[in-house]
């Protein structure tokens, strides 16, 4: 076994099952990943240094192909179901096997890396690669060691990543030839079928998710920044609501785009990169994500380019509606150094509601806060799962992240409820989706200026003290006024050109609201259930 990692290396991945392997190629730097991924026609330089690749079939995650092994130690923390489907350690055993015998005499890429920007809670992660550009997305994604980290580098969990290799489905008890398995008892993630990198991020998310409840710090799929003055503001949503895109402020320092935790002593990031939707991206309207797509070390997932001039059209859908630009935190010019910051003063959650009906910003009370967060009303966006038609769909996804949520709704949203009533920071619903009719009639999606502008009132304080209208249906506290934003913007009734339809579309939503919300009824204060959004 040859290794380009020094001849001591070689040997701790036999404690990963790992034998008579190929090349081992270890924690290479980004040019030399560069170069085994063209050398191998894994990707294509595009203009500007992007290394460009195609994930084939496999352009989102893969929710149905998620597993967790069901063992003692885990089994009454789980909440098993849809979303976190159990299965026997004897299967996961029997794909580890497959793939210690897949692997022997092919060549692997092994990158070592951090999990979390606070040392305190900080997880040791070895992701294990059959292809240089899945290592270079770990690269940018996680956190980079110093030479000296690496030295003595005892991994916390594994991931082995085989895309080549495929399950058996239904007899091998799973859904697909896909398969996402993680071992909280064997610290093991592995990941075949698919070669979406997104899985092995979304895997070491979960893990932390699990892990970090019980060191009393809140897991949160949110991006956060700060400002000069140290205000914080963290942004939760899902995938296409606009999380990074809104945190990537010239004006705000970047603390991450995506995963972060919420401790005793503030707000930390999970990531050391950004993995940013750049379909349609603008120069003018995102130029610090859209400068990342024409750079040296980034890595863009199924972006159409020309195949002659390799100059890249990110308008181009035929491959998915889900392209993506993953890249190192640093890229970004005013991100955090070191990726922590205080408390929240603010505290934002995205929704793009694709019918149309939520106001674009309003003011929540401690207990809307707490309602809106354990409904996570979003909408799922075209392409960033297998499987999703072309138009959006509402849907409900609790804590903004149920996806990756391994232990019960309610362990997150206590903790929220808790640092919102200790640390008193103001919370906003921002919707982000479509204004004066719904995505299905053609109604455009709100415009990127307006969202902007008014997250920049709210996060300097000026909208706490402008005149609020409360909203009939909704019972949201609207801002009667903001600057650079139309009046009738703020109240998306007066933006459909048919209020009557405009009434009988809200009163569909509150009631799908109040259906979602019974699983909560039971738990949550009376005061909660009082907050919340009721069938009219």
């Amino acid at each position: 076994m040859a290794t380009t990692g020094g001849s001591e290396e070689g040997k701790h991945l036999e404690k990963h099952g790992l034998k008579n392997l190929g090349a081992v190629h270890w924690n290479l730097s980004t040019s030399a990943l560069y170069q085994e991924a063209i050398s191998r026609c894994e990707g294509t330089i595009t203009v500007g240094g992007a290394l460009t690749v195609s994930t084939g079939v496999h352009t989102g995650r893969s929710p149905k192909d998620k597993f967790i092994v069901d063992s003692e130690s885990v089994h009454d923390h789980i909440d098993w179901g849809p979303v976190n489907k159990p299965v026997k350690p004897q299967i996961f055993e029997l794909i580890h096997e497959r793939i210690t015998a897949y692997l022997q005499g092919r060549d692997i890429f092994v990158q070592d890396c951090f999990a979390g920007a606070d040392p305190d809670y900080r997880l040791n992660v070895r992701v294990i690669t059959e292809s240089a550009w899945a290592n270079l997305f770990a690269q940018n994604m996680f956190i980079r060691p110093t030479e000296e980290q690496k030295r003595d580098f005892n991994p916390d969990f594994t991931i082995l990543h085989v895309p080549g290799l495929l399950a058996r489905g239904p007899q091998d008890s799973l859904n697909s030839e896909t398969f996402i398995m993680v071992d909280f008892d064997k610290k093991m993630v592995l990941i075949g079928g698919t070669n979406y990198a997104g899985e092995i991020k979304k895997s070491i998310f979960g893990i932390l998710n699990y892990l970090l409840p019980d060191s009393d710090v809140m897991p949160m799929h949110c991006s956060a920044n700060v400002g000069d003055k140290g205000d914080a503001a963290i942004f939760f949503g899902l995938s296409g609501t606009g999380k990074t895109t809104l945190s990537a402020d010239s004006k705000r320092t970047l603390i991450g785009d995506d995963e972060h935790g919420w401790s005793n002593s503030g707000i930390f990031n999970f990531e050391g990169g950004c993995y940013a939707k750049v379909i349609d991206l603008s120069a003018t309207a995102e130029p610090e994500i859209y400068s990342t797509t024409q750079r040296f070390g980034t890595v863009l997932e199924n972006v159409v380019f020309h195949p002659k001039t390799r100059e890249l059209d990110l308008f181009d859908r035929s491959l998915t509606e889900n392209t993506r630009a993953c890249y190192p935190l640093d890229f970004i010019a005013n991100a955090s150094p070191n990726g922590v910051a205080g408390h929240p003063d603010n505290i934002v959650l995205l929704t793009a509601d694709a019918f149309g009906v939520l106001p674009p910003i309003s003011k929540l009370t401690p207990e809307q806060a707490m309602y809106h967060f354990l409904s996570g009303y979003t909408a799922k966006v075209a392409g960033t799962e297998k499987g999703l038609g072309n138009q959006p769909e509402a849907t409900f996804s609790t804590c903004f992240g149920a996806p990756f949520m391994p232990r019960r709704p309610t362990v997150y949203g206590e903790m929220l409820r808790d640092r919102l009533a200790k640390h008193k920071g103001a919370c906003w619903l921002v919707n982000t989706g479509w204004s004066g009719g719904s995505a299905g009639d053609g109604a455009e999606r709100m415009k990127i200026a307006h969202t902007r502008a008014m997250l920049r009132a709210a996060l300097d304080g000026s909208l706490s003290s402008v005149s609020m209208s409360n909203d009939n249906c909704f019972g949201l506290n609207i801002p009667e006024q903001c600057p650079e934003v139309p009046a009738d913007i703020l109240q998306p009734r007066k933006a459909w050109k048919n209020p009557k339809k405009y009434d009988v579309v809200a009163s569909e939503l509150c009631g799908r609201f109040s259906g979602n919300f019974e699983q909560f009824e039971k738990q949550v204060s009376k005061e909660v259930l009082a907050a919340g959004i009721h069938s009219s």
